[in-house]
């Protein structure tokens, strides 16, 4: 393995030069540090020894940044992320970690004067969903310490691995900006290579009794399947699932450092829900026979990255759900060994909507694989006393809301069991019998499940007033609903965009001159002329005139043929809509729909 300079650190504060020909990122936090310029014509890169200003009348823009993201290349522009704010939110042990406030994207695309006029108007249509990024949610990075391995993965890499660049040291599942990289990885840029990923962060410091004790909570999105709710379901064919998120609790007390880590995950084979204007699509189940092949691709890599698995399935046993649970246990029957263990807990028809209190029936179901699996322990030296063998991945359907409560369920037990072995709690202890604990411990996960539910469906958790307040409130079930609507609207006519940026980023399309590509915004057939807000203003203006010809029959009776002719027009309008709703929501155009 190839050793890195260890006196190489990331730049963590630079400065943008911004020229007519080319971009200048000067490093400002250390001497004689070599300059990176970029080309605005075709986005070419080179270091240089300084800063050398162009003979033009324009003076250059210049401005603060904090990290370079990476850089897309696209028909014939290439296009340079860069982070222009950013928060520290905290430590992650004992390096600090910062939040991106606002990302900012450079073109590069002055060659795109001499291009054909196909091509500018392609070029503009991909560059528009680059705006997407600079509002991506939920980034963190540091420029000490490895966000993408887990406290247990950092402590076994070997000595050689802990001297490389950060981004040599990172799991490619979750970095974010992997793509990226690619262009400043080939130009050996690694002061640049700035490793970003996507999910959560948030930590609390509280008193118990004397002692001061620090707990983390962090997220890492997985990015091989990344992207909206309703738009990405399920599992590809190599068994890699939607919203698959590690969980990673950590405290730290007196020079003890502990660490549980969780995953959740779609439910890993082949099924969809695409929108069609309904409240709630139907499930359908995709190419059912490789079902059991994909199930058991996903729990094969879970095993060799976590050890041991218990999956635990909290979707409903009936209607369109209970197909789903069905398919999932059946293929789980596969893959079932001493390794890889299968539980269904309903948690509708258990806890129901406010009875969540009842998961105590699904801990003591789980308490015995705890207990064998452990959790990460290191001592004030940094030696391992104890690791985890294993983990609890959790899925409903989404992999939110009921996700998010039993996750938060399983941290709080296992927290006070890493206490009692540290010595903070007595045996009977509770993290209820301290208060302010208790309190600090909820905001933690529902500031976490807020955040993975944002990324993924655009709106704060469902039922996050139970992990904040311990119980179900009139104001949380009235947020929920307004939640519930938002995403109804985020996925019928929203997401379908987002999700070709998110496929634009993660490197999952490809843009090449040499493939046959239709812009995204182009359609055809009836498709083209099918517009949900036309649609609705004609049913509206149709009923509105069938009522005003109604008011007129008493005085002529040929306004009843009106209102007739005008009412029809309305509910034949409304029919086709229902009929074709598909057609009518915001669908992504860079890949299709598996149905």
């Amino acid at each position: 393995m190839e050793r890195a300079d260890t006196g190489q650190k990331l730049y963590s504060r630079l400065r943008q030069w911004d020229f007519p020909d080319k971009y200048v990122i000067e490093p400002t936090d250390g001497p004689c540090r070599s300059s990176l310029e970029i080309s605005r014509v075709d986005g070419s890169m080179q270091l240089i020894d300084g800063v050398t200003e162009c003979n033009s009348i324009r003076v250059p823009k210049i401005q603060t940044i904090f990290g370079v993201v990476g850089m897309l290349k696209l028909l014939a522009g290439s296009y340079l992320i860069v982070i222009t704010d950013r928060e520290c939110v905290g430590s992650y042990l004992g390096h600090p970690i910062y939040k991106v406030l606002s990302l900012k994207v450079l073109p590069c695309d002055h060659s795109l004067r001499t291009s054909p006029a196909e091509q500018k108007k392609m070029e503009s249509e991909f560059s528009r969903l680059l705006n997407v990024a600079e509002k991506s949610s939920g980034l963190y990075f540091s420029y000490e310490v490895n966000l993408t391995l887990s406290a247990q993965r950092m402590h076994d890499l070997g000595q050689e691995s802990k001297l490389l660049p950060l981004w040599r040291q990172a799991e490619p599942r979750f970095l974010w900006n992997n793509y990226m990289l690619e262009v400043l990885i080939d130009n050996k840029l690694d002061p640049f290579l700035l490793p970003v990923i996507q999910g959560s962060f948030h930590s609390f410091q509280a008193a118990i009794g004397k002692e001061i004790v620090d707990v983390t909570l962090i997220a890492r999105r997985c990015t091989r399947r990344n992207g909206t709710r309703m738009w990405r379901r399920g599992a590809d064919p190599d068994g890699y699932v939607a919203n698959f998120v590690e969980t990673e609790q950590i405290v730290q007390m007196n020079g003890f450092t502990s660490s549980f880590v969780q995953a959740r995950g779609s439910i890993p084979f082949l099924w969809e829900q695409v929108v069609d204007l309904t409240y709630k699509p139907k499930f359908e189940i995709v190419r059912s026979e490789e079902a059991p092949r994909v199930v058991e691709r996903h729990f094969l890599d879970l095993r060799k990255r976590y050890g041991s698995v218990l999956a635990v399935d909290l979707v409903n046993k009936h209607g369109g759900e209970g197909r789903l649970s069905e398919k999932f246990a059946s293929s789980m029957q596969h893959v079932f060994s001493d390794d890889v263990k299968y539980l269904h807990f309903d948690f509708h028809k258990i806890c129901g909507h406010v009875h969540f209190e009842r998961l105590s029936i699904l801990y003591e179901q789980i308490v015995d694989f705890l207990d064998k699996n452990g959790y990460l322990l290191l001592n004030e030296n940094g030696e391992k006393m104890k690791e985890q063998l294993g983990i609890i991945r959790t899925n409903c359907i989404d992999c939110l809301d009921r996700t998010n409560v039993t996750q938060s369920m399983i941290g709080r037990k296992m927290l006070e069991i890493q206490l009692r072995r540290i010595g903070v709690f007595g045996a009977e202890e509770t993290i209820s019998s301290h208060p302010n604990f208790d309190e600090s411990f909820k905001i933690l996960w529902a500031n976490h499940g807020d955040d993975i539910s944002i990324q993924y469906s655009g709106t704060p958790a469902l039922k996050g007033d139970f992990v904040r307040f311990g119980q179900r409130t009139v104001q949380g079930i009235l947020k929920d609903g307004c939640n519930a609507l938002v995403r109804y609207y985020l996925n019928n006519f929203v997401d379908g965009t987002k999700q070709d940026a998110i496929d634009l980023l993660q490197g999952h399309y490809i843009v090449s001159i040499s493939r046959e590509m239709t812009p995204p915004s182009q359609k055809g057939g009836v498709e083209a002329l099918a517009s949900f807000p036309l649609a609705l203003s004609l049913v509206l203006i149709g009923f509105f005139f069938a009522t005003m010809s109604l008011r007129q029959v008493r005085y002529d009776l040929r306004h009843l043929f009106f209102s007739v002719m005008w009412a029809s027009m309305s509910v034949a309008i409304a029919l086709f809509v229902r009929a074709n709703g598909r057609i009518f929501c915001n669908r992504p155009r860079l890949h299709k729909p598996r149905s």
